[in-house]
């Protein structure tokens, strides 16, 4: 698989794997042996860049990505993140210096390693200054138990002031054909400062596969229940994006996923989407988004469709959308 850079010199695959999904967000978590067989058949594929935090599970998610790629460890790079603390769905912040020296630690044990390829701050905490935060990662650099550093769901202005202790490697934000607004502010900024972007739901949460229906049932461990973007109304009203994919599905003869994730790599050179998968179907179907490339004039077509459409609903509820840096 093509590789990419993320930051000044953080090389990985142009497709990660979200592995989120396979024990927290989305349901019942899958069975974990099936779970470590996928991870391993992903890197088989030319994946090398996996992705977990902290507060999945909460733990186990750590647990499982640490046991799936301990035989192949370095052959990979691993991204986690610290800094919430989750129950109920509900978030609680905590970016302290002391609190981030007792993530890590626990985190590299759970991962079963060294050293951390890309740590990022999962959420922005306002009762911590931004670089302060820096400082301490700085340190854990220093001790080689860190080797990059990245932010999550931040605002330009924090980023900028991180980026000036320590250089940051890459931003993890919702960007897809579903979550368009990154563009506006923050790939400007990330292109100006050589930071890499990692979109996390590329898919646009399965929406954009063409899976979901207004009839769907959320279960109350899928995160989705509380997203007012998926309620009955708003997903019937939003289905007008689903048949512009599936149009140019039809059109590349790709799947609509493959579509979502290569228009997302087309968008610029430092983007690496991580998609989640649970199922060896989708993840091969993922990974050949790839290869998949377009003209300057399809492009423009599709992004001209695109900016033809108003979607409705949030993409968090009220109380996870107070945890957004802006």
């Amino acid at each position: 698989m093509e590789k990419r850079t993320l930051g000044a010199d953080l090389q990985v695959s142009a497709i990660g794997l979200g592995c989120m999904g396979m024990s927290h967000g989305y349901g019942p978590a899958s069975d974990k042996g099936e779970m470590i067989a996928l991870i391993r058949k992903a890197h088989e594929a030319g994946v090398d860049f996996f992705d977990t935090a902290e507060c999945y599970g909460p733990y186990i998610n750590e647990e499982l990505v640490g046991e799936a790629l301990q035989p192949i460890r370095n052959e990979v790079k691993i991204a986690t993140k610290f800094g919430i603390q989750l129950k109920d769905f509900k978030q609680t912040l905590d970016s302290s210096p002391a609190t981030i020296r007792q993530s890590v630690e626990g985190s590299l044990r759970r991962l079963r390693t060294d050293h951390i390829d890309l740590y990022y701050q999962h959420r922005v905490d306002k009762n911590t200054p931004i670089e302060e935060v820096a400082e301490t990662v700085a340190l854990l650099v220093k001790e080689g138990k860190v080797l990059h550093w990245g932010m999550s769901e931040a605002g330009v202005a924090n980023i900028r002031r991180a980026h000036a202790v320590l250089p940051l490697t890459a931003i993890q934000s919702e960007y897809s054909m579903f979550w368009r607004e990154p563009e506006q502010e923050l790939l400007p900024t990330l292109e100006s400062l050589g930071i890499g972007l990692v979109p996390f739901s590329p898919l646009g949460k399965g929406f954009l596969t063409g899976a979901i229906t207004k009839d769907v049932k959320f279960g109350a461990n899928d995160f989705r229940s509380t997203v007012p973007r998926f309620s009955q109304e708003n997903i019937n009203a939003n289905m007008i994006i689903v048949d512009l994919v599936k149009s140019i599905a039809r059109r590349k003869h790709i799947t609509p996923a493959q579509v979502a994730l290569s228009w997302l790599i087309a968008q610029r050179p430092f983007i690496v989407p991580i998609p989640g998968s649970r199922s060896a179907k989708h993840l091969a179907d993922n990974i050949a988004a790839a290869d998949v490339t377009y003209t300057d004039e399809e492009m423009k077509q599709i992004n001209k469709a695109l900016d033809g459409i108003v979607l409705q609903g949030n993409r968090y509820s009220a109380e996870a959308q107070k945890n957004i840096d802006r």
